[in-house]
Parts: C-alpha cells; sequence; structure tokens
C-alpha cells in the first residue's frame, strides 16, 4: 500500500523509533528474519495500516538491523511490525507474518477494547486487535527545575504499593482514580506518615486481560491486576493513565507523577520486570518477542528447543545474558532513569539474571554486575528480590556489591518469632542488627538488607494475623495458588471476628512486626496499605483481584487509626536515632579497641542482665544500644511469651529510662515521644505477653 511519507534507508542505531528533525528513524534488531515490514496506522484499532513499508535488505538491512527514515513522520505515529522468517519451533525460531508486533524498544503501546489476547495466540491476521507501538518524543517535557531528592541510605524507609490499587476504590476520594494522577493526590498522606520512598508495582505495559480464570464465586472474569506480565519495558501502562491520549504522546502522566513526588522529597522505585514477558509459554500469544527473534529473547530447553526453560513460573523466561538482550535491558533502565527519572529499581526475580542461555547459575553473570558499574546508573539504588522460581536462592551473596537485597530470611524469622514459635531467639537478634551472618562476612553494608515483613506477594500484615490459611479460592485456581506455608497465625478465629479480645491480640501483634521492622538494621519496607490494616480478605495471591480485595478501603483509617498512629510514631523515632540505623554494622558492648565513628555497640540481655537466653526454648530477646556521641541510649525488650514476664533494666547514670514504645498499651501510650512517655522508676519492669518495649535514656 503506497502511502504519503517518504521513506529513505536509515540508520541501525539507535533502536527503536528515535524522532529527528526530518522525521522518525526506525530501527528493529532479528538476525534470522527473511523479510521485515514496518506498517503506520492512523489509529490503533485500524482495520489494514495506512502505509506499509517493505524494509529491502540490500538498503534497510545493516549486519542484524533493519532500518528505515520515514519522512515527515514525528511524536504521536502509531506503527508496528510485520516479521517474516521461519516457523520451525524446533529449532527455536516462531516468526508468524500474520501478526502485528510491538517494538521491543516502544516508548509507548495504545489499544482499544478491541485488542483482543486470543487473537494474538490463534491462527490468522489480527491487525485490528493487536497493541502497536506510538512514537514518542520523549525530550518534549519542562522538569521546571526540580531535582531529584537526596535521601541518605540510612534514612531510606520504602513504601510499597500499587499504583490502580492505592486510589481506585472510591473511598480515596481521587479526582482520576486508579492512575499516575491520583498518585500526586495523596503526596500529603506520604509525608504525613514519614516515609522517603514510593515503590511501585510493574508499570510497564501489560496485558490486563491476560487470565484464563474465573472467580467460581460470582462468575466474573479476572485480569491481570498486578502487572507482572510485561509487554514492552520501555512504555508506561496504559491503564494508569488519564483518559488524556495526549499524555501518553509526551509521557506526562508518569513524568508528572515522577516531578511531584520529587518536588516533595520523595523517591520513586519502580519494580522491573526482565526475568519474563506475557508470551508465556508453547501455546501464548505471539506480541512481540516470540516474533521477532525467540532463539535470542527467550531460554530454550536444550533438548527440544520448541519448549521453554521456565524459571518464571509463567511459561518463559528472558535470555538476560545474551548480548543483545543485555544490551535492552541496559537501555531500559538508562531510559527510565534518564528520561523518566526514577530513583531506583527493584528487580522482580532477580536471580534469573545469574543464568546463562542453557538456564544454569553462572559464577560471574555478566548483566547484574553491567547494571551495578554503569556510570549513567552510579547514583540509581538497585535492590533485588534475589531468588527465582527454578530454586536459585541468593539471599546474602547476589552477584556485586551495590545491591540492596529483599531478605527473606528477615521476613520469615520475624513472622515466627511473633508468632511463638520456639527456636528463634538467636535468629532475630541477627536479624534486628542488619542480618550480619548474609552480609558482613562480604564487607558489605547493613543497609543493604532490605527488610519486610509482608510485601504484595502473600498476606497483607492484618491477614498475617487474622488467616492460619490462606484463602484463594476466588482466584479460580482451586487453591494451587499462593504459598501454602504463611508462619501465619489466626490468633483465635479464621478471619473477620465481633470478639474484640481477639482482634485486640491481632493489633498487638501487627504492632509487634512493625515494630521490630522499623527498629531493626536495615533498610525497612512497608507494604502499603498495613498502616490502616488493610485485609485481603485471607487471600495471599491478588494478582487477579481487580476489586475491592485489591484496593484500599480508605475508610480503614479511621476504624485502625491506631495502628496508622503507631507506625508514624515508630517511624519518627527510627528517624530520631541514628543508632537504629547504622550504615554499618553494630559491636559488641565487649569488643577490643575504641568505637569507631558511625558505630553503635550492643549489649544482650535476657530476662536478667546480660544473661541472653539463646537455647531453643526462648522466646525473649533484649538488648541495649549503648550511648554514643550522636545519640542516647536504647534499650529494647521483646517477650513472645504468651505470658507477662519480668526484666532487669540496666542503669542509665546519664538519666533516666522511658517507656517511648509499649505495643501491649492502648494508644497513645504504645508509641510517644520520650517527653510524654512515662518514666521507669525502678531496676526491673513487667513487660506483657506477646509485646515489644522500647526504652530511650533521657
Amino acid at each position: 500500500m503506497k502511502g504519503p511519507y517518504g521513506i529513505s534507508s536509515g540508520q541501525p542505531h539507535p533502536i527503536g523509533a528515535t524522532v529527528m528533525d526530518d522525521g522518525v528513524n526506525f530501527s528493529l534488531f532479528s538476525r534470522s528474519a527473511t523479510a521485515v515490514e514496518l506498517l503506520i496506522f492512523d489509529r490503533y484499532d485500524d482495520r489494514v495500516p495506512r502505509q506499509v513499508v517493505p524494509l529491502d535488505p540490500r538498503s534497510h538491512r545493516t549486519f542484524d538491523y533493519w532500518h528505515a527514515h520515514v519522512q515527515g513522520a514525528g511524536a504521536g505515529m502509531i506503527y508496528g511490525y510485520r516479521v517474516h522468517g521461519p516457523d520451525a519451533p524446533h529449532e527455536g525460531q516462531r516468526f508468524d507474518p500474520d501478526k502485528v508486533l510491538v517494538d521491543p524498544y516502544a516508548r509507548a503501546i495504545v489499544y482499544g477494547d478491541n485488542f483482543s489476547h486470543a487473537n494474538a495466540c490463534s491462527d490468522g491476521a489480527n491487525v485490528e486487535s493487536a497493541m502497536k507501538s506510538l512514537v514518542v518524543d520523549s525530550s518534549d517535557y519542562d522538569w521546571e527545575g526540580v531535582e531529584r531528592p537526596r535521601v541518605e541510605p540510612t534514612e531510606r524507609i520504602i513504601y510499597e504499593m500499587h499504583v490502580r490499587g492505592f486510589t481506585k476504590d472510591p473511598s480515596s476520594g481521587t479526582r482520576q482514580p486508579g492512575t499516575f494522577d491520583a498518585l500526586v493526590e495523596k503526596i500529603p498522606y506520604l509525608l504525613d506518615l514519614g516515609v522517603t520512598t514510593i515503590e511501585l508495582l510493574p508499570v510497564f505495559q501489560f496485558d490486563e486481560n491476560d487470565s484464563s480464570f474465573v472467580d467460581p464465586l460470582t462468575g466474573r472474569r479476572l485480569t491481570n491486576f498486578w502487572g507482572y506480565n510485561p509487554i514492552g519495558f520501555f512504555a508506561p501502562h496504559r491503564g494508569y493513565y488519564t483518559e488524556d491520549w495526549s499524555q501518553m504522546k509526551h509521557l506526562t502522566g508518569f513524568r508528572d507523577m515522577v516531578k511531584a513526588m520529587h518536588a516533595a522529597g520523595l523517591e520513586v522505585f519502580v519494580d522491573v520486570v526482565f526475568n519474563h514477558t506475557a508470551e508465556g509459554d508453547e501455546d501464548g500469544p505471539t506480541l512481540s518477542f516470540r516474533g521477532i527473534e525467540n532463539s535470542v529473547y527467550y531460554l530454550l530447553d536444550p533438548e527440544d528447543r520448541a519448549r521453554y526453560l521456565n524459571f518464571s513460573g509463567t511459561g518463559n523466561t528472558v535470555n538476560c545474558n545474551h548480548p543483545i538482550v543485555r544490551r535492552m535491558i541496559l537501555d531500559c533502565l538508562r531510559y527510565w532513569v534518564e528520561v523518566m527519572r526514577v530513583d531506583g529499581f527493584r528487580f522482580d526475580l532477580a536471580a534469573v539474571m545469574s543464568r546463562d542461555e542453557d538456564g544454569k547459575p553462572m559464577r560471574n553473570p555478566p548483566l547484574p554486575w553491567e547494571i551495578e558499574m554503569d556510570p549513567l546508573l552510579s547514583q540509581t539504588r538497585l535492590v533485588a528480590e534475589a531468588w527465582d522460581a527454578g530454586g536459585l536462592y541468593q539471599v546474602g551473596h547476589f552477584p556485586g556489591e551495590r545491591w540492596y537485597e529483599w531478605n527473606g530470611v528477615f521476613r520469615d524469622d520475624v513472622r515466627r518469632f511473633v508468632r511463638g514459635d520456639f527456636g528463634f531467639a538467636g535468629a532475630i537478634a541477627s536479624r534486628m542488627m542488619g542480618s550480619p551472618d548474609l552480609y558482613e562476612r562480604d564487607g558489605r553494608r547493613s543497609t543493604l538488607s532490605l527488610n519486610f515483613v509482608t510485601c504484595h506477594d502473600g498476606f497483607t500484615m492484618y491477614d498475617l494475623v487474622s488467616y492460619a490459611t490462606k484463602h484463594n479460592a476466588a482466584n479460580g485456581e482451586n487453591g494451587r495458588d499462593g504459598a501454602d506455608e504463611n508462619y501465619s497465625a489466626n490468633n483465635g478465629v479464621e478471619g473477620p471476628t465481633d470478639d474484640p479480645g481477639i482482634e485486640a491480640r491481632r493489633i498487638g501483634q501487627v504492632k509487634n512486626c512493625l515494630a521490630i521492622l522499623l527498629l531493626s538494621q536495615g533498610t525497612p519496607m512497608l507494604l502499603g496499605g498495613d498502616e490502616m490494616c488493610r485485609t485481603q480478605q485471607g487471600n495471599n495471591n491478588a494478582y487477579c483481584q481487580d476489586n475491592e480485595v485489591s484496593w484500599f478501603d480508605w475508610n480503614r483509617l479511621r476504624r485502625y487509626g491506631d495502628v496508622h498512629r503507631f507506625v508514624r510514631e515508630m517511624i519518627r523515632l527510627r528517624r530520631a536515632h541514628p543508632s537504629l540505623r547504622r550504615r554499618r554494622f553494630v559491636m559488641g558492648h565487649d569488643a577490643d579497641g575504641p568505637t569507631p565513628a558511625g558505630i553503635t555497640r550492643v549489649r544482650w540481655h535476657g530476662t536478667e542482665l546480660d544473661a541472653p537466653d539463646w537455647s531453643d526454648g526462648s522466646r525473649t530477646v533484649a538488648f541495649t544500644l549503648l550511648r554514643t556521641p550522636d545519640d542516647t541510649a536504647i534499650h529494647v525488650i521483646l517477650n513472645m511469651h504468651d505470658d507477662e514476664l519480668e526484666f532487669a533494666v540496666p542503669p542509665e547514670e546519664s538519666g533516666r529510662w522511658r517507656r517511648v514504645v509499649d505495643t501491649a498499651a492502648a494508644s497513645p501510650r504504645d508509641a510517644c515521644e520520650a517527653r510524654d512517655a512515662p518514666p521507669v522508676l525502678a531496676d526491673r519492669i513487667r513487660v506483657a505477653g506477646s509485646s515489644v518495649v522500647v526504652l530511650i535514656s533521657c
């Protein structure tokens, strides 16, 4: 089809669609393609392209890059590709020229209600119903002089949230619920809580409708809510924008949000998914990578290249350490840092990045090291979920020296200790000191232990203390999904209750978990909504629940205002005391030599001073962070026995102790400033069962 645009050969670099003074340069990598067509559309739902540009390999191919310059084109142009080549799955090739393909480097992706996941899976053309790429001019934005915030590693407190779930419920009171714009309206709430950093669940473009499951109770078709099935790594998800399509062309929705967060002093981290894509297994849709160069982008079974290696648990695994894929991932990260100005990345199932092309773990995988050493990413925070679905577990030894790690050991040990399990006193002592058993031997900083008790994957904090087992029937998978072992407890009855005693115990346990998290060395991460006791009704894998199960019910702020206040006060306490957030590991009180600057010494106790009980039968831990030049002394008591116990209190020569935290006390005595806290007048105090007490020397 002849069209209005003039076409010339163009250049192989940069890859993707690049706006130039006189048009747009397009470049696509495909080593094995025999022919490539660039398709230009007027609308995302056109039945036929406005113009088809065949790329003649004699003039439009350089090495493995197919390219063209479209004169007079600019931002807002909609395009796609058809790629011809062998359909030979057992040789690792899955070309299908009937399918319109998304550019892997697309800066934005457009689609309408007619987009069909099914058509991308079945034989035949899908021009009208395919997702398509949108040309973006990323230089067309005014940051208005807003600079990135400078958050010290020891000050960082991360708040994990889902863009849509945070504000979609009407109770959020936002004008554009479920969007990037709505996050801006909630900035005052985040500042009041005291967090420094928001971590967004995936914002890469994904297909909301790629779930095949149905809620058996309602018959409602389920969706891909979390977004952990990316289609375009460079493109912000269309569903998080307002209905103003110009936001897509200029990327203003996402960048306006980042600019507002930065102006308020908040960092923005994004959860990136480079371990798999939405194209799934052998029966999945052909959307982009599969139809462009399947054997390069994915790990294939060496015994049968028609099958995908599945270390992600979702059907396929990205071939992260192939040179072309490594380049794409690095280009993507640089783009989100330079153009979108994000401050950090959380890498989903990051252990995949340590696997070679046969899926075997590598001693020195190139991709994690290249990310760490890249100059443009040098000031970017890197967070690894240091495991994958294939059993590779790298907590404590993820490659590199700059990587924060999601400390799953911290999560499990805290849950079990607070639940009252025996044998975890020694483990909890190590977790609260920044997990030196995992990190100190390699000379890493304690701040690289990213501590959490709950996250998007699993129970919320309130559900952790309200359900003994998962309740995932609504996911339509007959209970097969979600972790079976959560180290949870219902504290007397499964699920909702009107019993005030059970409810009081649950709230106390929530506060215990939150207190331990915020008193521990390392970098704390809160799951958004835990401060208002958000519930998912016992669902520990709400990936497909785009409804009240996953949405924040902001009315719970009133019902659980004491928990919200407790979190705010615990954050204030942490920020007020450098000894609770050292960059370097604490020292034993009797260690030889003088105390270096920036170091706190710790003294361990049990119910008696200097007599810690590390036995399997112990459920108590007590310690004193000794006075330093920049901080007062802090004494912490954890009693996870059911019964009240009496604890000796160390003498404090420079003043007296005040009880600033007591999770068994009613608000506001559960957490208060030292000037308002009751003094400790004796050398022994009674500590309620299943509670945390903190004393500050004044």
